[in-house]
C-alpha cells in the first residue's frame, strides 16, 4: 500500500502561482510513477502532469503545458506541481496518484486507471 497527500492549495487571483505537494508514505521502496489529476465541479477527472519514477520520463496536458512544471524528490518521497500564470478554469480538486506497476516501463501515464493509489486532493480555486 501506499499513502499519498497531496497539500499547497489555496484560493488565488487569476495569473498567480502555486505549487502543490504530494508525500508518499507505505510501500514505496520499489518505486512509483505519480500523476496529477484534478476535478472541477461538474466535470469528469482529468489528467493534468505525470512523471516516471527516475524523473526522466513527463508527461503534460496540453492545457497544462507551459503554464505547469512537475517535479520529484525521491529521498523526500515527494512530487510538486508547480503551476504558474493560473486561469480560472483552473479551478478544481487536485489529486495525486500512484502507480507502482508503471516503473516498469518507465512511463508517465495520463490514464486514471493505471494508477492504483489516490491521495484525498486538495483545493485549488482560481478567481477571474
Amino acid at each position: 500500500q501506499v499513502q499519498l497527500v497531496e497539500s499547497g492549495g489555496g484560493f488565488l487571483q487569476a495569473g498567480g502561482s502555486l505549487r502543490l505537494s504530494c508525500v508518499a508514505s507505505g510501500s514505496t521502496d520499489y518505486g512509483y510513477v505519480i500523476g496529477w489529476f484534478r476535478q472541477a465541479p461538474g466535470k469528469e477527472r482529468e489528467f493534468v502532469a505525470a512523471i516516471s519514477w527516475s524523473g526522466g520520463s513527463i508527461h503534460y496536458a496540453d492545457s497544462v503545458k507551459s503554464r505547469f512544471t512537475i517535479s520529484r524528490e525521491n529521498a523526500k518521497k515527494t512530487v510538486y506541481l508547480q503551476m504558474n500564470s493560473l486561469k480560472f478554469e483552473d479551478t478544481a480538486v487536485y489529486y495525486c496518484a500512484a502507480s507502482r506497476s508503471l516503473v516498469v516501463v518507465n512511463a508517465a501515464s495520463a490514464a486514471p486507471d493505471e494508477y492504483d493509489y489516490w491521495g484525498q486532493g486538495t483545493q485549488v480555486t482560481v478567481s477571474s
